[in-house]
């Protein structure tokens, strides 16, 4: 079986490759050359780099391969958007077509673009089902009264701003939006939370956009989501269950416990 993989920061595609293989998968990976790990290469069966906006390139090596369904994994930092791009003449044709220019939407038409060559986009966990966080409270603290009136605040006032595209993480505190996620991304903006909450301690709220494609850019969060809240006095992460993904799960869990932070995974049906 061939799968391909068009890969972007971070551990995810490094995580789905070593899986795919062991269900003995062939992994046909692009990379970009600003942004995914060097490593990729000795978990793949081939690995071809290109650069952001070379969508034709991108096509013709899938095809070269017989690529007929692919993932899309792992970031892509937006402020590399503004450089480190060479659009081809199929990117700049696919840019002019793309109506809304919000993430989900380019993403989504995208896909739909693969697919009218031939290329259908799968799932992101569809190899991975144990990393998509699950509800309930992950750790010994629990959120006190106080915090739950923020948690609700802050879950209702995430979804407006998702709605619009802005970001998928919020940093609150008795009752006041401290930080809104824009390009920086999550961990800058935890931290932003947290220098003006003065680390008397904040809650995070992370959740996916109400038009998520859940094919890619699930939010995500991991050990490092953790030691940035650290560093900053934030004490409550709530994440989106069964809609975003959490890396190293149990290591999270345990430096959550050692920072006396607390780890909620809520859905909708959760915020009352």
């Amino acid at each position: 079986m061939r799968i391909g993989l068009i890969a972007g920061g971070g551990q995810f595609p490094i995580l789905f490759s070593k899986k795919a293989v062991k269900k003995e998968y062939k992994v046909f990976a692009v990379g970009f050359t600003s942004e995914t790990d060097k490593t990729l290469g000795d978990y793949v069966e081939d690995l071809k780099w290109i650069y952001l906006g070379q969508v034709t390139k991108l096509i013709k090596y899938f095809k070269q391969h017989h690529i007929t369904q692919a993932v899309m994994l792992g970031s892509i930092k937006k402020t590399n958007i503004f450089k480190n791009i060479r659009p081809d003449f199929k990117a700049l044709s696919f840019i002019a077509k793309t109506a809304r220019t919000h993430d989900d939407s380019v993403l989504t038409s995208f896909a739909d673009l693969l697919l009218k060559e031939g290329i259908r986009i799968l799932p992101s966990t569809f190899l991975l089902p144990e990393l998509i966080t699950p509800k309930g409270c992950w750790t010994k603290r629990k959120p006190d009264k106080a915090e739950k009136k923020d948690i609700f605040q802050g879950w209702k006032i995430a979804k407006e701003i998702g709605k619009l595209d802005i970001g998928q993480c919020i940093v609150i505190s008795n009752g006041t939006v401290l930080a809104v996620e824009a390009i920086e991304g999550t961990d800058v903006t935890i931290k932003r939370g947290g220098l003006l909450s003065h680390h008397n301690g904040a809650v995070v709220v992370k959740l996916s956009k109400p038009s998520q494609d859940l094919r890619f850019d699930l939010p995500s969060s991991g050990c490092q989501t953790i030691e940035s809240m650290h560093e900053s006095g934030v004490t409550i992460l709530v994440l989106e269950a069964e809609k975003s993904i959490a890396f190293d799960r149990d290591e999270m869990i345990t430096l959550a416990n050692k920072y006396n932070i607390s780890i909620l995974g809520y859905t909708d049906d959760d915020i009352t």
